[in-house]
C-alpha cells in the first residue's frame, strides 16, 4: 500500500502516455488563451459604450458575463461538448478538444472581460477627454490610450486567471479527450496504482510554475513603480 502513489516502475511506464496527453493540454491552452484575449477585449469594449441606444448591447454583454461566471465550467463543458453536437444542427463531427476549447473560451472570457473592464474604469476620465479633444474617435481612444493603461493595471489579475485556466484545461478529459488527466486515468486502471495521477499533477504544477513566478515578479514590479519615492 505504501507504493500506491509513488511506485517508480508505474511512474516510468506511465510517463510517455501522460506526457503525450499533456501536449494536448498545452495546445488547447494556447488556442483558448488567444480566443479568451480576443473575446474578452471585445466584451469589455462593448461595456464601455455609452448612451441609451447601446443599452441592449450592454445588457446582452452583462447577461453573458453573469451567466458564465455563475455556471460551473464542468457544466459548460457538458452542455457544449455533448449538448451542441446532440442538437442535430448539421455540424460535422469535431474532436473533443475542439468543444473543450470553446467551453474554456466561453467561460474564461466572462471572467477576463470583467477584469479588463475594471482596468478601464481605473483609467482616469481625463485621459479619454484629452484623447477626444485631440480628435481621436471612441475606438481609437480605447485602442491607443485606454486599453494600454488598463492592461498594465490589471496584468497581475490577468496572469492569475491564466494560471487558473492552465489547471482547468485538464477538465476537457470529461469529454473523452485523451489529455494528461485521461491518460493518467487509463494508466491507473491498467496498473491498479495511483502513481499516474501523481505524475499528471506534477506535470501541471511544472507547467504553471513559470506563470506563477512571472505573476509574482510583475506584481512586485508594479508595486515598486507605484510606491517609488514614497515613504511607507
Amino acid at each position: 500500500m505504501q507504493f500506491s502513489f509513488l511506485d517508480g516502475a508505474t511512474f516510468a511506464s506511465a510517463w510517455p502516455r501522460v506526457v503525450e496527453g499533456l501536449w494536448l493540454n498545452v495546445r488547447v491552452l494556447v488556442v483558448a488563451a488567444i480566443g479568451v484575449a480576443v473575446v474578452s477585449c471585445a466584451l469589455s469594449a462593448l461595456r464601455t459604450l455609452r448612451g441609451p441606444v447601446f443599452f441592449p448591447v450592454r445588457a446582452l454583454v452583462r447577461g453573458y458575463t453573469d451567466l458564465f461566471r455563475g455556471m460551473p465550467l464542468i457544466i459548460v463543458l457538458y452542455l457544449v461538448g455533448f449538448g451542441v453536437p446532440g442538437l442535430g444542427l448539421g455540424i460535422p463531427r469535431l474532436p473533443a478538444e475542439f468543444w473543450g476549447t470553446i467551453a474554456l473560451v466561453l467561460t474564461y472570457s466572462a471572467y477576463v472581460s470583467e477584469v479588463i473592464r475594471a482596468g478601464i474604469d481605473a483609467v482616469h476620465p481625463s485621459q479619454r477627454l484629452a484623447a477626444r479633444s485631440l480628435g481621436l474617435s471612441h475606438a481609437k481612444t480605447l485602442r491607443l490610450v485606454v486599453f494600454p493603461q488598463a492592461l498594465r493595471k490589471v496584468t497581475p489579475a490577468l496572469m492569475n486567471d491564466f494560471v487558473s485556466m492552465q489547471k482547468d484545461v485538464g477538465l476537457i478529459s470529461v469529454l473523452g479527450a485523451v489529455d494528461a488527466v485521461r491518460a493518467a486515468q487509463i494508466e491507473t486502471a491498467t496498473a491498479a496504482n495511483f502513481t499516474p495521477y501523481v505524475l499528471a499533477g506534477l506535470l501541471f504544477v511544472l507547467l504553471a510554475l513559470p506563470t506563477i513566478w512571472l505573476t509574482d515578479w510583475l506584481s512586485a514590479r508594479l508595486r515598486r513603480r507605484e510606491q517609488a519615492g514614497s515613504v511607507v
